[in-house]
């Protein structure tokens, strides 16, 4: 007695045929999936990367933007300290003076 799919000739072959015929296509679709998957890798890797350097760039942003609120803060103290004192005439004084260098450099730079 023959079993189904087992000796030669007969279904047997067209079973095994068809097995390999079926290998062969997840085969190739396990490289196709592969290849997907090291793309995937390498572009979270270089996303990793830039979000790296992009953490850096925002912390050196913030330390240099620290130090300049700090001199800002500093400079707007000492205006505060001049506004106080009988120097408010010197101090119009230096605002004028300071439109009116501003003014002739806006003059300058519209005339070329």
């Amino acid at each position: 007695m023959r079993r189904a799919g087992l000796g030669e000739g007969g279904s047997g072959n067209y079973v095994a045929s068809g097995y390999s015929v079926y290998e062969e296509e997840n085969e190739h679709l396990q490289e196709g999936l592969r290849a997907k998957v090291n793309a995937l890798k390498s572009l979270s890797i270089d996303i990793g990367t830039e979000v790296k350097y992009q953490n850096k760039m925002l912390e050196d942003m913030d330390t240099d933007f620290d130090s300049t609120g700090g001199l800002l803060g500093a400079t707007i103290g000492r205006v505060k300290k001049l506004s106080r004192g009988s120097q408010t005439k010197l101090l119009c004084y230096m605002l004028l003076f300071c439109f009116f260098v501003f003014f002739v450099l806006y003059w300058f730079i519209r005339l070329r």
